[in-house]
């Protein structure tokens, strides 16, 4: 994938303001097949486990926009005829086949071009999926549940009605939400800000992860924070439910306000796996 960086990094150089030579929309789209087969990604884990994003892979994907034109993409007949799509022609939703082997289960889900869909995936309605984002096996997309711009989510990972994957673009260089292989994420959960959520972690309903968040161990008897050169990590196998910690001083003491702060009530065991295995029955 050499020269198609080159390719990228030279065309994304050219000063805003500037036309983008004709070859752009066909770099961009060779950079929307290569991530949709899997062939690049736009974050990669490295030997040590951490996470980082592969700067020209975004600069491509914004790219796209820029050398796209704006376009009336709308079903022309069908039982979608009457809705109206109109976006950049370099980012049309992804059409899928039978070979493909992800479900998508009708009701008005859309996946946009340049992501990565593994054989086996579960969508149900509605459900949305933006660009440069990356899905393993077996994981299923509950309704109304969003997989952002390069979220990494693993595989056998369950997205539960409503959960919020947060997605990033710019800057290029800053890391996207990243859920492991075995994460249950639960209803209304939202994880945002280059989060990362370790392998067989489970995100109770409700909660919300972002960098500044302070999650607080009682297992461990630690507090994890993210900061502004590392992301906010959730341990593998953590069991994650809401919380809250009440203002110690000053007029929020007063009221008895209390601050969001998501705790770790145990770490995964046989009887959470137990009670986690059953939505293997609904694939």
């Amino acid at each position: 994938m050499t020269a198609l960086a080159d390719r990228v990094l030279e065309l994304a150089a050219v000063p805003a303001g500037e036309p983008l030579p004709p070859e752009a929309q066909e770099v961009v789209r060779e950079l929307l097949t290569a991530l949709e087969i899997g062939a690049v990604r736009a974050a990669e884990r490295d030997a040590q486990g951490r996470w980082t994003a592969v700067p020209w892979v975004k600069r491509g994907i914004l790219l796209g926009f820029r050398a796209g034109a704006m376009a009336d993409m709308s079903i022309p007949d069908g039982p979608g005829a009457r809705f109206s799509f109109i976006d950049k022609n370099t980012f049309p939703a992804r059409r899928f086949a039978v070979v493909d082997g992800v479900r998508i289960v009708p009701g008005g889900s859309t996946i946009r071009r340049g992501t990565y869909v593994a054989p086996g995936v579960v969508c149900m309605p509605p459900m949305f999926v933006n660009v440069g984002a990356w899905i393993g096996s077996g994981t299923m997309v509950d309704s109304h549940a969003l997989v952002g711009s390069c979220a990494q989510i693993g595989e056998r990972v369950h997205l539960s009605a409503a959960a919020q994957i947060g997605g990033v673009l710019e800057p290029v260089n800053a890391s996207p939400v990243v859920i492991e292989d075995d994460v249950l994420v639960g209803g209304n959960c939202g994880v945002y800000e280059g989060t990362v959520v370790r392998e067989r972690a489970v995100l109770a309903a409700g909660v919300v992860l972002t960098r500044g968040t302070p999650v607080f161990d009682l297992v461990r008897e630690q507090v994890y924070r993210g900061t502004p050169d590392a992301p906010l990590e959730i341990p593998a196998g953590a069991v994650v439910v809401p919380g809250a910690r009440a203002v110690s001083g000053g007029w929020g003491a007063q009221q008895g306000l209390s601050l969001q702060a998501p705790v770790i009530v145990k770490y995964r065991d046989q009887k959470t796996d137990i009670a986690t295995a059953l939505e293997g029955w609904l694939r």
